[in-house]
């Protein structure tokens, strides 16, 4: 008999892996944050790319060894995204990076935290197969975030910071796909 958690996880990772085969590609992302209570705004625009990862290449096999799994093969699927931001208020250069996703079950496996330079893990669930959700914690903070798929061209995310139960600040992205 197939348990109700394997079942679960199977639709998780296959739900994960066409969440980021669809995702795939060059996304002009648009976002602005506000930081609580006071309301300061910063507005950001970069240039994302995203690569779909297939099981057992070169890039996950590193990823599950940084996170000390037993099998460098099981991460089913994932994802490389690099970018490239512009604080737009200032029209200055941000900040530039990548970071690496892989999945198994309903844990997203990253290379490095939003804050942070060390492996980070985070709890995902899919509220419809076009939404993620995704909870990251470490160093006391907490982060929740929500990218959705609107048709082929477009995305939005959200993201909400927290420390100590008390909300920091919110992110709010509209990306649009460019190639």
């Amino acid at each position: 008999m197939t348990s109700l958690l394997k079942i679960a996880q199977t639709a998780d990772e296959s739900e994960i892996s066409e969440f980021f085969q669809e995702s795939a590609g060059k996304w002009r992302s648009q976002r602005r944050y506000y930081t609580l209570p006071e309301g300061e705004t910063k507005e950001m625009e970069s240039m994302v790319t995203i690569n779909f990862l297939e099981q057992d290449c070169d890039e996950l096999q590193k990823l599950a060894q940084m996170h000390n799994l037993s099998d460098t093969g099981s991460l089913i699927c994932g994802a490389a995204v690099t970018w490239e931001s512009t604080d737009v208020l200032k029209a200055r250069k941000e900040s530039q990076g990548s970071t690496l996703f892989g999945a198994v079950g309903n844990i997203l496996y990253r290379d490095r935290g939003f804050a942070i330079s060390k492996p980070v893990t985070a709890h995902y669930y899919f509220s419809n197969p076009k939404t993620l959700c995704l909870r990251t914690e470490y160093n006391g903070s907490m982060f929740e975030e929500e990218l959705k798929l609107i048709g082929s061209k477009y995305r939005t995310r959200q993201t909400i910071i927290s420390r100590a139960g008390e909300q920091l600040m919110i992110g709010q992205y509209l990306e649009k796909r460019v190639d």
